[in-house]
């Protein structure tokens, strides 16, 4: 596909919007006295989710954001588009190589969701594993949130969920047959990482929340296959020992690696970015709560993820440096002085694969991947991985006979699935069809990276999306996003979709604001609790940018921001809403205030901060986005998007903030309306079907298009 150009084209008279007013939404307020200040909350009543009013209320919200929505002329054919694009090739991921067998999600076209696949080798025939929306018996659509293969490929763990809900159910496959044995065992959400099975393949060890409670004291049990789940054994974590005191947003897990005989189990303190480890022999985890753990790592030594590769532990730290070093154990010592292997530099070190003759240390160098091989013989010698272009690598798979199964791609390349031999500098990577080359033509866009100076002078990664005939006239349709929490970093990817807007000659930009990890903690601790203000002035800043070096103008500038990305965006249009003709805040954080007596708000307060602390609290009310709504102001105009069965940031949140800036401007939907987008069989985003995220996709772009002026997209009066 060559991309075709096609100018805005700016609608000469007034936007055409809603001709009704808003639903009606009941103010209630509640007091509530912060360390001297009082804060008035008009809709706490919506908290109560499962009430007749708050369901009432989200169904009237939802059918006028329909009906708004349809009468724009242009969604149909972008959502056409997009459908075309999203099925221009197949799509691929969550490699585990075990026994020769390589197990993979992969998505072909027309298909509305990734199905389970394994093949005998990276280059053998595949099979379809598991389709999660075609279960025999069990109708009804489901998500595959994770699985782990047992060490000799015959069995499978997988978490199945309805919903977009994430309340995944473990069960388990055989993998010759097809069919699920009949273990069932609820509330296994949080195994993002997979469970680890015996060796003996009798059985595995998982983390189970109880019935109560989403995210907060778990624990890991030891579960034998054909068992009651009722009967697990407790092993690690909430209330299973008295030895270990666990607060109840810690979040344990145990992990079996092949050729050790040590177990690790890791503890994850809410989304705190460090962890703490524990090591105990493997053969005595049938001893239960009473296994003798030895305590490694605590959150002092700021590891932030460890591995076990035979008796070594390899760790990655920023105690000593923003940018982390890799440091191993040797478990034999029975001592927890760690050495240091691969020292800090300029690159962001962010993940290890322990491999059989090697370990590998991915990084993150001036936004794009880079890949360190680390022998584990001959002084732990350390060299760089050719990698064919600057991208990302997705995936790294440890293959026998010291290759690696790569996932690579690029803001304009396409993933490819590649073999790598690193032990060969000589050797070429190997292109295999795990993943499938697309037919797409990006040779017409072009992805550049620019450094924006922000409101105290740091310097801010910006990327730039767009066709390279695209002029700068100030006109292009332009749509900037921006994330900044956990110290999550938002690398080079591909996206078929992106076309739809790059070929109208639009403009895709992502801000890199702190609170994100793409220049290493420091840069995560720049956007972080009390520094939080920062994450939005930088997102400002690159909105100023782009406006300034005339991709865009404040006529033709949309700003979106996801989940905690929902503080970015949301204290962007608070702050300056004179910089944007539109927003999206997608499944958003807008009330800090309230947050944290949430479901997930325990684990969040690690990284956003707590009310009940002064000096916290003032940082959060000053950027909180449901807060900073201020009646009769002037704002963009503003799609707030929710799935009903979101389990992270509950659907009130970003109904609370769509009832504010509707009773900010009573007649806004005159000129700039606020729509409260609702998938009612969606969450947070995982388990959506493609259908589901380019119906949202086409919502919100056209919305886009509709407050810029865009001809096509313009209601009839």
């Amino acid at each position: 596909m060559k991309l075709a150009l096609t100018a805005l084209a700016l609608a000469a008279c007034t936007h055409v919007v809603a001709q009704t007013p808003y639903p009606s939404t009941p103010q209630k307020p509640v007091s509530d006295n912060y360390h001297g200040t009082v804060v008035v909350d008009p809709y706490r009543w919506m908290e109560d989710m499962k009430s007749a009013e708050f369901q009432g209320w989200l169904r009237s919200q939802a059918d006028y954001a329909k009906a708004s929505l349809a009468q724009i002329p242009g969604r149909a054919a972008l959502r056409e588009r997009l459908g075309q694009l999203a099925d221009a090739g197949e799509s691929t991921g969550g490699y585990e190589i075990v026994a020769g067998k390589l197990f993979y999600m992969k998505r072909a076209p027309g298909q509305n969701q990734s199905r389970l696949w394994v093949r005998a080798g990276v280059e053998g025939v595949d099979r379809e594993l598991l389709d999660p929306n075609n279960i025999a018996g069990e109708p009804g659509k489901h998500a595959i949130d994770w699985y782990t293969p047992s060490p000799d490929g015959r069995l499978l763990a997988v978490g199945l969920s309805s919903g977009g809900s994430e309340n995944s159910v473990l069960r388990v496959l055989e993998v010759a047959s097809g069919k699920f044995l009949d273990e069932a065992i609820a509330h296994t959400g949080l195994n993002q990482y997979g469970v680890a099975w015996f060796k003996d393949i009798s059985g595995f060890a998982y983390n189970r929340h109880p019935a109560d409670e989403r995210y907060n004291k778990s624990a890991v049990f030891m579960h034998k296959l054909g068992q009651d789940p009722s009967k697990d054994q407790p092993l690690f974590g909430w209330e299973v020992s008295a030895k270990e005191k666990f607060a109840i947003a810690d979040l344990p897990y145990v992990y079996l690696s092949k050729g050790s005989r040590w177990a690790l189990a890791e503890v994850l303190h809410g989304d705190a970015v460090e962890r703490s480890y524990w090591v105990a022999p493997a053969d005595q985890l049938h001893l239960g709560a009473a296994t003798p753990w030895r305590r490694i790592i605590s959150p002092a030594d700021k590891i932030t993820q460890a591995v076990i590769s035979g008796d070594q532990v390899y760790a990655l730290s920023q105690k000593k440096a923003s940018r982390r070093e890799l440091l191993s154990l040797d478990l034999r010592a029975k001592t927890t002085l760690f050495r240091g292997v691969l020292p800090a530099g300029e690159s962001v070190l962010q993940h290890i694969s322990a491999a059989d003759d090697a370990v590998y240390v991915k990084a993150l160098d001036a936004g794009v991947s880079k890949l360190w091989r680390v022998a584990k013989k001959g002084g732990a010698e350390v060299a760089t991985v050719a990698l064919p272009f600057e991208g990302t690598l997705r995936e790294i798979s440890p293959l026998a006979g010291g290759e690696l199964l790569v996932l690579h791609e690029g803001w304009t390349e396409a993933p490819q699935s590649l073999v790598l031999n690193p032990g060969k500098a000589a050797a070429p990577a190997r292109r295999v069809d795990v993943q499938k080359p697309n037919s797409l033509d990006t040779s017409g866009v072009q992805a550049k990276r620019v450094m924006v100076k922000s409101h105290d002078g740091v310097m801010v990664p910006l990327s730039i999306l767009s066709s390279k005939s695209a002029p700068l006239d100030g006109k292009r349709p332009t749509v900037l996003s921006g994330y900044g929490a956990y110290g999550i970093t938002q690398e080079p990817r591909f996206g078929a979709t992106r076309l739809a807007w790059l070929e109208r000659g639009g403009v895709l930009a992502i801000c890199h604001v702190r609170g994100g990890g793409e220049l290493g903690e420091d840069w995560h601790q720049g956007g972080y609790i009390l520094t939080k203000q920062n994450t939005v002035s930088d997102f400002i800043a690159c909105a100023e940018y782009l406006i300034a070096h005339q991709y865009a103008s404040p006529a033709t500038l949309a700003g979106t921001g996801g989940s905690a990305g929902g503080i970015t965006i949301g204290g962007a249009i608070t702050q300056r809403p004179e910089l944007f003709a539109a927003a999206q805040s997608a499944v958003s954080l807008s009330d800090m205030l309230r947050m944290e007596f949430t479901p997930n708000g325990a684990p969040n307060i690690a990284e956003f901060g707590t009310v009940s602390n002064p000096a916290h609290f003032k940082a959060m009310y000053a950027i909180s986005p449901y807060h900073r709504v201020q009646d009769g102001r002037a704002y963009p105009a503003v799609i707030a998007t929710t799935g009903a069965n979101d389990p992270r940031v509950e659907a009130w949140e970003p109904g609370k903030l769509a009832a504010r800036l509707q009773a900010a401007n009573p007649e806004s939907y005159k000129s700039r309306p606020v729509l409260l987008r609702v998938d009612f069989e969606g969450g947070h985003g995982m388990g959506s079907g493609v259908a589901q995220r380019l119906d949202e996709t086409a919502d919100v772009w056209s919305f886009f298009l509709w407050q810029f002026g865009d001809a096509g997209f313009q209601p009839k009066p």
